[in-house]
């Protein structure tokens, strides 16, 4: 049952984005600019966090 939900959910997802880039392709730029910036600050954290356990977590 799980598995069908998750199925389901992930088509549902999918149908969504179809749905915004064909209707606002400006917004959808705009959301995929949102999603890099995340997943950039994301990466810049947890290299933060690395450099500061390697430096002895002073």
């Amino acid at each position: 049952m799980a598995v069908n939900a998750k199925k389901i959910a992930v088509y549902v997802l999918v149908v969504f984005i179809l749905y915004v880039i064909i209707t606002d392709p400006a917004k959808a730029a705009d959301y995929v600019q949102i999603g890099f910036e995340g997943i950039s600050d994301a990466a810049k954290a947890i290299g933060e966090f690395m450099t500061w356990i390697a430096g002895g977590a002073k």
